[in-house]
């Protein structure tokens, strides 16, 4: 196989650059990744070798091995584990997914300090070698094969995968040429601090051996020595796991660099032993918002490592957790299958996930709760829409915006504020909250002083049309055509009196007028009852859906087409009076047909729906503005 120099993606280069240049501050981390790098190629292999016990070969024990040369300024980190082929090199250290990579770079560019956070939102801790090393080689040899190869890079013009001349070891040895200004790392109490802060929980041997200088003579020569404690930290009790263990363990499950916000370490004993150390993160991950996307959470059993490809454990809406299940009742060589539809797991996953809520309703009285809610709680909502035996838990640890103030509030908060005769729970969806407190939607509301719930995430859509009545209040969509506010008590306006029977006609009839020339456009024209300082809005049918979810669905190739949507007009406003007086003087209404369009694409714009027809809007628009000039 060639040895030619590949060249990275331009993204690619990019992100090492920022990693080299920009991001890290504790440069000392590097090891730490390259550890827990190694520890999870020993786990992979031991779980492989429970059906394929011939990949252990006579190297039956699993270890990570480092070396320091001083005099040739090597640090090398060697693992015995599952090693790569030529494709997963190529794959695993010469790529970085593109979607991830492009909100790296833009999270960087916004980021001025704690780039250590950044490189654990994207994964790419096995890059921060670069920030120690001007030249990183990789030796390879995956369990099973006979083939090894060798990666290397620079980190700046590419990378060269070639396959070795001589067979080497089972596993992957990571060996990086250090820079002048990093040769702190070939200090043995350096690398025997670093490893003891951050890898002391390890539970495979770490084992550490440093070179004597040439013409050291002081220097005893000594082999490998086992540096780390090793052990399941989750097998301890909790009363001997100090915080910084706790924290260090997360940084090693979840390949993160914050801090978790809220950890749930427990022991279920009964008809199913199992103990559980569970992370909920601080921090956002680039891809938290991809349903896809694996949560973190790996299975054991009698500590032995299993897999963590097990959707069963979590469900999709807590895929952010990452932690350990250690069960001692499953069989060591259950297959996945059983397990993503096994009876035990399935009791498994229902403890789990109310574990973790009860956290999170705990942590939720605590301060900094409201800034975690605003990275997760788009995530945690589709839990409302999936998750029926939990959904009261979900509405209890929710946070909403509401035309009450800028700030958050929880439901409970919402329904004592509510108003004398009000038995609805009111809410609205649209793009962003600052578009929505805008909305017509809203103006009876607001003169009612009615506070409305303001929902700007996509799944906001189709979790509320689900839950169903809370606390004997259902909710109800201010978008909906059959809205009533008028049982509501404590109006801030006098009631608007009744239409003398001469204007309500002339109302009727320009209300025919654009029904006529609107048709097949909407549904129906109507006189609103919410609109109080707007002329038109537009509002769903009954029994139809939400104007939103009816553009989101829009996207999907199944979508079969949803109900046309009714124009509503103020019959109070300028606009419109002086339309039922247009009217009145061209009985054909010649002139209007051009504002009914006017009229409806106005509705649209004000409701975030794009304009059909841009050109012809343009040219009515054209048409009156020159006609109002004249006039002036």
């Amino acid at each position: 196989m060639s040895d030619t120099i590949q060249p990275f993606e331009a993204e690619v280069g990019r992100v090492l650059d920022l990693v080299v240049n920009s991001l890290y501050k504790e440069r000392e981390i590097f090891l730490r990744e390259l550890v827990s790098n190694a520890s999870d190629a020993c786990d992979k292999l031991r779980y492989a070798s429970l059906s394929q016990p011939e990949l252990l070969g006579t190297e039956t024990e699993l270890k990570i091995e480092i070396f320091a040369d001083p005099d040739a300024a090597l640090v090398t980190v060697r693992d015995n584990g599952i090693g790569m082929d030529h494709d997963e090199l190529v794959a695993n250290l010469g790529t970085i997914a593109r979607s991830g990579t492009a909100r790296f770079l833009e999270a960087a560019a916004a980021e001025k300090s704690g780039g250590v956070k950044l490189i654990g939102q994207f994964g790419v801790g096995f890059y921060a070698a670069f920030m120690v090393a001007d030249r990183v080689v990789v030796q390879s040899r995956k369990a099973g094969d006979e083939v090894t190869w060798l990666w290397a890079s620079d980190g700046r013009q590419g990378f060269s995968v070639s396959e070795a001349h001589e067979p080497g070891p089972r596993g992957t040895a990571i060996t990086l040429h250090l820079k002048d200004d990093a040769k702190e790392f070939l200090s043995e109490w350096r690398l025997r601090e670093i490893i003891r802060r951050y890898s002391d929980h390890i539970a495979f041997p770490i084992l550490l051996e440093v070179k004597p200088k040439a013409g050291d003579t002081k220097t005893e020569a000594k082999g490998p020595e086992k540096v780390n404690e090793g052990g399941a930290l989750w097998t301890r009790p909790k009363s001997e796991i100090t915080d910084e263990q706790y924290k260090e363990f997360y940084h090693h499950v979840a390949h993160a660099f914050d801090d978790p916000f809220a950890r749930v370490h427990f022991t279920a004993e009964g008809q199913l032993s199992y103990t559980a150390l569970l992370f909920v993160p601080s921090m956002r991950p680039f891809d938290l918002y991809d349903p896809k996307r694996r949560h973190g959470v790996k299975l054991y059993v009698k500590r032995v490592f299993i897999t963590d490809d097990v959707e069963a454990l979590m469900p999709r809406y807590l895929r952010f957790v990452a932690g350990v299940v250690d069960s001692e009742d499953l069989q060591l060589n259950v297959s996945r299958e059983t397990l993503q539809h096994g009876a035990v797991v399935a009791k498994m996953k229902k403890v789990l996930t109310k574990r973790v809520l009860d956290e999170l309703a705990r942590k939720a009285k605590e301060d900094g709760y409201e800034t975690f809610w605003a990275d997760f709680g788009p995530v945690l909502k589709e839990g409302l829409y999936e998750d029926q035996e939990n959904r009261d838990k979900l509405l209890e640890i929710a946070r909403f915006r509401t035309t009450h103030d800028t700030g958050w509030t929880t439901l409970e908060a919402y329904l004592g504020r509510m108003k004398e005769g009000q038995d609805e729970i009111y809410y609205i969806t649209g793009e962003s909250v600052a578009a929505l407190r805008t909305s017509p939607q809203l103006e009876m509301a607001r003169v009612k002083a009615v506070e409305v719930l303001l929902f700007e995430d996509p799944v906001d859509e189709f979790w509320l049309p689900e839950v169903g009545p809370h606390q004997g209040k259902s909710f109800k969509s201010l978008t909906k055509s059959d809205v009533d506010l008028s049982k509501i008590k404590g109006e801030t306006a006098e009631p608007e009196p009744a239409k003398a029977p001469e204007d309500q006609a002339r109302l009727d009839q320009l209300i025919a007028k654009l029904k006529l020339t609107l048709e097949g456009q909407v549904q129906d024209v109507r006189a609103s009852k919410r609109l109080k300082e707007s002329a038109v809005c537009l509002v769903a049918p009954d029994q139809g859906m939400d104007l939103r979810l009816e553009r989101l669905l829009k996207h999907h190739e199944s979508f079969g087409g949803g109900t046309k949507p009714i124009l509503e007009i103020n019959p109070d406003h300028e606009l419109i009076e002086k339309l039922e007086a247009m009217l009145e003087t061209d009985g054909q209404g010649s002139e209007l047909e051009d504002m009914a369009f006017l009229l409806l694409d106005q509705a649209r714009i004000i409701e975030g729906e794009p304009v059909p027809d841009p050109g012809a809007f343009s040219r009515r628009m054209s048409r009156y503005l020159a006609k109002s000039l004249q006039a002036a």
